[in-house]
């Protein structure tokens, strides 16, 4: 099942699509598609229901496409996952995952435009599976665990600004919390329609131009060990999203450095998950 939310951000309303792509209204069912929605059975009432055939049509022709999740409480991200993105920006393969959080309000939708912060010479850019977290994860026992806790998957692209990230701090965050830097979706993808997310290829194209064709097979740390690691450390809540890292071709890895300019357009996608299309502007 697909999950999606439709209209101008603040005023998203929720919505499933059938199996031909048409739109169903779930505002008899639920405000939002978020944490408070998932937690309580959600995406089951909203399989019912679409079996039942009593959701109101929903045209959405022209309109905006939000992030499937509303109010991330907060979104984890694991860098130097892809044992040949570590390769490519001459960092050793990781012997524990390396965690980072980045500002939810980075969250925005999968077409939405998004901002160079002033100042930037390298906005780099990144597609990666993000998992939605469904049921509250705490000191989970083992990885077989975590498949209960998640609610799905949707296209993360986790875009980054190099030199702010690695010259100005110790720390990551000022080059991955930028205003805008957090396209999610279109959809969050259940897990029966997702099948095995270490089989997934995700792929990326700026201007056109291939830059990454990889495949979630190639993590150094899968998403049930990812989850249940996470699990130790904090509170996963429901309505988290895990960015759980990228594939080589980043333009950190690229001779040449082909940092993203005003008027730059990439295309990214991951297998079963949909398509996002963002025009790169100026803050």
């Amino acid at each position: 099942m697909k999950l999606v939310r439709i209209g101008m951000p603040g005023e998203e309303t929720p919505a499933v699509l059938g199996e031909d792509g048409a739109a169903f209204d779930l505002r008899g069912l639920t405000a939002d598609i978020d944490g408070a929605f998932l937690v309580s059975g959600g995406t089951d009432r909203a399989a019912r229901a679409l079996a039942q055939g009593g959701l109101p049509l929903l045209d959405i022709t022209g309109l905006r496409i939000g992030a499937p999740v509303a109010r991330p409480g907060k979104v984890v991200c694991v860098g130097l996952n892809y044992r040949d993105h570590a390769e490519e920006t001459g960092a050793p393969v990781p012997e524990r995952p390396v965690v980072f959080l980045k500002d939810p309000s980075t969250v925005v939708g999968p077409y939405d435009h998004v901002l160079i912060p002033r100042g930037s010479a390298r906005t780099d850019w990144e597609v990666e599976l993000a998992v939605v977290i469904g049921r509250e994860a705490r000191y989970l026992a083992t990885p077989a665990e975590a498949p209960a806790h998640i609610a799905g998957y949707s296209v993360s692209h986790d875009v980054s600004e190099r030199e702010f990230q690695l010259e100005f701090s110790a720390q990551w965050d000022l080059g991955k919390s930028c205003e805008t830097f957090n396209p999610l979706g279109p959809w969050l993808v259940t897990p029966d329609e997702t099948g095995d997310p270490q089989n997934l290829g995700l792929r990326l194209t700026v201007n056109g131009e291939t830059r990454q064709n990889g495949h979630t097979g190639n993590m150094v740390f899968d998403v049930a060990h990812l989850v249940w690691y996470l699990s130790q450390y904090m509170v996963l809540h429901p309505g988290d999203v895990i960015n759980t890292g990228t594939p080589a071709g980043v333009a950190l890895g690229l001779p040449h450095t082909p940092y993203l300019r005003a008027g730059d357009v990439v295309e990214l996608s991951v297998d079963g998950l949909g398509t996002q299309r963002q025009t790169f502007l100026d803050a």
